[in-house]
């Protein structure tokens, strides 16, 4: 190769190459979610085995209620992630929807234990409870708005959640309801930091809007 040409070229080259490196760092988040949810078992048969072998304790009307509305609120969290991901396509959104999987399903597993009506709808969109079903259609419209919005958006998602289930976590005196609770609190706690932090890379600061400032900062810094 001519020295002139090559010396117009390679510089050429380098230059499209850090472009197109930058481009991908500035427009994808970044996928580790770091959730650190091996800190309880992975494998849904496990944790099923483990919850079945907690003794069996009465059921009060709270007790029921709570675990219906959880089992609808974490499949919330599902759908409006997986309607991101197919919207724009960030892997943050896809890791953490099978998260929220895993979640649902362990109330599930509660719900069968103690041979409760599942209100579980495998449609993603569609929900027995009326606030959850409007939460959902207010949460997709949001998450349209832009890739920036739907980080927000997730970020809104985990606060609620935590904020609900130590609500619900409070009315409980139930060893296995109190089990999984808390692993849905350790996880939510564990996403919300995953969106905070990617919102962050992108220079935005993120302000919480169920919990309180001294409650986020405390997770956010854990």
């Amino acid at each position: 190769m001519d020295d002139k040409i090559k010396y117009i070229i390679i510089p050429v080259l380098i230059c499209t190459l850090v472009g197109a490196s930058a481009y991908i760092i500035l427009t994808q988040p970044e996928n580790n979610t770091s959730t650190n949810e091996n800190t309880y078992p992975q494998n849904l048969e496990s944790v099923k085995s483990y919850i079945y072998s907690l003794p069996y304790q009465n059921l009060s009307a709270e007790e029921i209620q709570g675990l219906l509305y959880m089992r609808e609120e974490e499949k919330l969290a599902r759908d409006v992630y997986l309607y991101a991901y197919d919207l724009w396509g960030f892997q943050i959104f896809d890791k953490i929807s099978q998260s929220e999987q895993f979640h649902t399903d362990m109330v599930g597993i509660l719900i069968e234990k103690y041979n409760l009506t599942d209100p579980y709808v495998s449609t993603p969109g569609v929900y027995k409870n009326e606030t959850i079903q409007k939460l959902y259609y207010n949460l997709t419209s949001r998450v349209k708005q832009s890739s920036t919005e739907a980080l927000i958006v997730g970020a809104n998602i985990e606060e609620l959640d935590i904020v609900d289930i130590q609500t619900w976590l409070n009315k409980t005196d139930n060893q296995d309801i109190q089990y999984v609770y808390n692993m849905l609190i350790n996880g939510s706690e564990n996403h919300l930091r995953a969106f905070v932090r990617n919102l962050s890379n992108l220079g935005i600061t993120y302000h919480p809007v169920y919990l309180s400032e001294e409650e986020y900062e405390k997770i956010i810094n854990s």
